[in-house]
């Protein structure tokens, strides 16, 4: 029996049950009437006429509403068994009615430094409060501790790579801004300006006075553009490599700055349409990636030592360093072997700085001539193994070329004993070891496999998607996928309208898929850091980088390799699923809050249970959350909680 006969069924025995015991409630009524007439000289005769006719009435309506029920049913059970059900006219209407409703009218996007934002009353579920922690943690950096990291050997860079603390050592509090903390400059402003009370260190502004990198102005730093290897401002220095790289016309847009200072090449390579990853360790020029994340500028804490870097193969279209004091030479060019790795074929390596042009800088760089001479001969020995065609050396930059043609090159790297990677995973790098072998290139990105400028490239098919090296990623799906992440960013910008007008600069997608998040939001105002977990079910990290956007690997168990208050904006999509089983939710919000600015907003979308449980951890860390409706209605499982973080700083016990 169908679930609709057994429902029609059961209350039609549940109806009748109810009528008999109405009818021999009637009797018994009708016998005390019987006596109450006699009694009363009416005669028992008009007392049996006048039940004779109600009970007639009363089994009339009865068959009708049965056969209304029945009738109703019947027609429930063909509406469910249509499928029309996913979508019907009514909710459908009722959504369109309602749409209007998930603008949260008591968050506050804006920026007030003690403004008050709406309290979500959740009196009826008590929460843990979570503490501020000491001020001396303002700019705590789990994983890139200071002090964990000088019990490590120096060797390779050793001590400047990721080293966590265990589950015991984490912090269970919430770090605090620093006194007369407030919101960074709106893009362009701040790519010059940064306050100096966000990041108030000046030891830059004396070791780097007479290279132009940054200079103190009353309550702000500003960045006149300058570098080690370009005094003369940034702009100058990149319209030089553009007279030989193609970087105007979209074929270059994603570029790697190794040991980026404050990342004013990144900076200003963003006005010419290409984004740059930047990276730097925590060392004794303090706050260098701080300071390039205060100025809107995608750069993360790291360092090339012993273990490879968290980008997928052939990731990059151009890959920088200048002066970046990295070792190229060394281990028959072992850096320079994980640089080609990430490289794209066609893409680009900068050099500038030493030992370029020893000859003639030698005496002011302070350095024996024989020295440099063998660092340089090492470089180039190790480019010509690794098809790199040497394209320009002008003054101190050198520029050159990783070769298109990846067959013939292979070809000519194994008659030269050049010993090649054996890893089934090309892309399986979270802490893998550096190795002294030659990466292959993806098959993917063959010479036959040119991908297409910026912007067109944003949409185009990717050519991991096009050829099939995501496994179970089709075209359709990956088509479906962008046109889903355009549905959901809509839905985004009736909730937070000022999601895409600058407020928020930069923004991190936390489990990116296939980067249609960060593609429907893309704008020269702000910049997405997609993360793919290492956990993640299918690795598309590579797909994103093919779509002209930047991302990176990461394991959300750890802290991320950022300091405090780095993301306006962060984007959490299935997260909390996907950890539910791998480690504590409290460890991951509490990461999430450190990363955050105050008055930042979190958009959380996965399952109504999941949710629940963590709006209810939130509530406890200064926030102010509303929860609310799939976009496609409230049958749909999955749900959004959006969340503002709170105003406060130092020792503040309550926010403002």
């Amino acid at each position: 029996m169908s679930f609709k006969d057994q429902t029609i069924s059961t209350i039609v025995k549940h109806f009748l049950r109810r009528k008999k015991h109405k009818e021999t409630s009637f009797l018994d009524r009708r016998f005390r009437f019987s006596i109450w007439a006699s009694t009363n000289a009416k005669g028992p005769v008009m007392a049996n006429k006048f039940n004779s006719g109600d009970t007639r009435t009363r089994s009339s309506v009865s068959i009708f509403i049965v056969a209304g029920l029945c009738c109703f049913f019947y027609l429930l059970g063909a509406w469910q068994r249509s499928g029309f059900g996913k979508g019907d006219s009514i909710a459908l209407e009722m959504t369109k009615s309602g749409e209007n409703c998930n603008i949260l009218p008591n968050l506050n996007f804006e920026t007030h430094h003690g403004g008050e934002a709406g309290i979500i009353d959740d009196s009826d579920s008590k929460v843990t409060v979570y503490k501020p922690c000491p001020p001396k943690y303002t700019d705590y950096t789990p994983c890139q501790d200071q002090r964990r990291a000088m019990t490590f050997p120096r060797e390779n860079m050793i001590y400047r790579e990721r080293h966590c603390p265990s589950q015991g050592e984490k912090l269970h509090c919430l770090i605090p801004a620093p006194e007369g903390y407030v919101t960074p400059f709106p893009w362009p402003k701040s790519r010059d300006y940064v306050p100096y009370a966000n990041a108030p260190y000046k030891s830059l502004t004396v070791e780097k006075a007479i290279q132009n990198w940054i200079q103190y102005e009353g309550n702000v730093f500003r960045f006149p553009g300058g570098g080690t290897q370009f005094p003369q401002g940034a702009d100058k220095y990149i319209d030089q490599l553009a007279s030989v790289i193609p970087i105007d016309n979209g074929t270059v847009r994603t570029a790697l700055d190794t040991g980026c200072g404050v990342a004013s090449w990144g900076a200003y390579l963003w006005k010419r349409n290409v984004i740059a990853m930047s990276f730097a360790p925590r060392d004794s020029h303090e706050a260098q990636v701080q300071f390039a994340l205060e100025r809107g500028v995608p750069a993360v804490i790291g360092v090339l030592g012993t273990v490879k870097v968290p980008y997928p193969s052939s990731a990059f279209d151009m890959a920088h360093c200048s002066r970046c004091l990295i070792p190229w030479g060394i281990n028959d060019g072992l850096y320079m072997k994980e640089v080609d790795r990430v490289l794209r074929p066609g893409g680009y390596w900068v050099l500038s700085g030493p030992p370029i042009n020893w000859k003639t800088n030698y005496k002011a760089w302070q350095r024996p001539k024989e020295e440099l001479e063998e660092e340089q001969r090492k470089i180039e020995e190790a480019a010509k193994l690794l098809c790199w065609e040497k394209k320009s050396e002008n003054g101190e930059i050198a520029i050159w070329q990783k070769s298109m043609d990846t067959d013939s090159c292979r070809a000519a790297q194994e008659n030269s004993g050049a010993e090649f990677c054996k890893s089934e995973d090309i892309d399986d790098v979270w802490y893998q070891k550096i190795e002294p072998c030659i990466t292959r290139s993806n098959s993917a990105n063959s010479n036959e496999v040119l991908l297409k400028p910026f912007p067109e490239r944003l949409y185009a098919v990717p050519p991991r998607i096009a050829s099939g090296s995501v496994s179970g990623v089709s075209v359709e799906a990956y088509l479906e996928d962008n046109k889903q992440w355009k549905k959901h960013v809509n839905a985004y910008r009736k909730i937070i309208k000022i999601i895409d007008s600058g407020r928020y600069r930069n923004i991190m997608d936390m489990n990116a898929g296939l980067g249609g998040f960060a593609a429907a939001l893309q704008s020269p105002k702000l910049w997405v850091m997609n993360v793919v977990p290492t956990i993640a079910e299918k690795n598309t990290l590579g797909v994103i980088y093919e779509r002209g956007l930047i991302g990176i690997y990461h394991d959300w168990c750890e802290a991320f390799s950022t300091y405090p208050r780095t993301y306006d904006l962060i984007h959490a999509n299935g997260v909390f699923s996907l950890y539910k089983d791998k480690c504590d939710f409290e460890d991951i919000l509490l990461e999430m809050d450190r990363i955050l600015r105050p008055e930042g907003a979190i958009i959380f979308r996965d399952e109504v249970d999941v949710l629940v449980k963590v709006k209810k951890m939130i509530g406890g860390m200064r926030y102010d959350s509303k929860m609310m409706d799939h976009e496609d209605g409230p049958l749909v499982p999955e749900k959004i909680l959006v969340a503002v973080k709170q105003y406060w700083v130092g020792n503040s016990t309550s926010a403002q």
